[in-house]
């Protein structure tokens, strides 16, 4: 902890917390950091019961995502507070615990928009690697029919799963760029020069492009 404390930069943390991230940690040093620590399981929970986000952050890098089970990551995810802290829960540990399906079910339907958000994001993830499990064409009708209104975080994953449908499958492309350009989510999104926009109809189309160019 005193280390991490040394690492904390104001700047970062002002940058941060524009994002909800409260931590001025930057993230290159973090992962130094880790990479010196290796993975250690135990270290790893008590960084986690800190409560503290760059511990937490550094907490799901050295631990051993298989190690953990289904109802300890339930109650992680629904602790886990700042969206960066949300996100490498979900990509670095989730996904490759053995509870990643299960816990996949239980969160898209979950009643709490943050929580539902997760699950929309392991749904993303078998869009493109495991598409024989899902119903693509219902996926399409609930984003139609409840993207526009959804909140933030679950609006931004639910888009994600859009474009990524677009951009996999062919033969349900039409229908998800049209579904972009009715509900116009994320159309006016600021976007940094040489970054594809969020906007579904543009990413879908620009990656669409890059794979044709490959």
């Amino acid at each position: 902890m005193g280390e991490l404390a040394a690492l904390e930069d104001p700047k970062i943390r002002a940058v941060n917390e524009k994002h909800g991230d409260d931590h001025g940690v930057n993230l290159g040093k973090l992962r130094a950091l880790a990479k010196r620590l290796k993975t250690q399981q135990e270290l790893a929970r008590r960084l986690w019961e800190t409560d503290d986000t760059a511990a937490r952050l550094l907490a799901l890098l050295i631990c051993r995502p298989k190690a953990f089970e289904r109802d300890e990551l339930d109650v992680m995810l629904r602790e886990a507070g700042t969206p960066k802290v949300h996100d490498w829960l979900v990509n670095y540990v989730v996904k490759k615990s053995l509870h990643a399906e299960e816990l996949r079910l239980t969160w898209f339907a979950d009643p709490d928009p943050v929580v539902a958000s997760a699950g929309w994001a392991l749904t993303t993830e078998h869009v493109a690697k495991r598409p024989e499990a899902l119903d693509l064409v219902a996926l399409l009708d609930t984003i139609e029919a409840e993207m526009k209104d959804a909140p933030d975080r679950l609006q931004w994953a639910m888009n994600h799963c859009l474009a990524q449908i677009g951009i996999e499958h062919a033969e349900h492309r039409a229908r998800a760029i049209g579904i972009g350009e009715r509900l116009k989510v994320l159309e006016d999104y600021p976007t940094p020069p040489g970054c594809t926009s969020p906007f579904a109809p543009i990413w879908i189309n620009e990656m669409v492009r890059r794979q044709h160019d490959k």
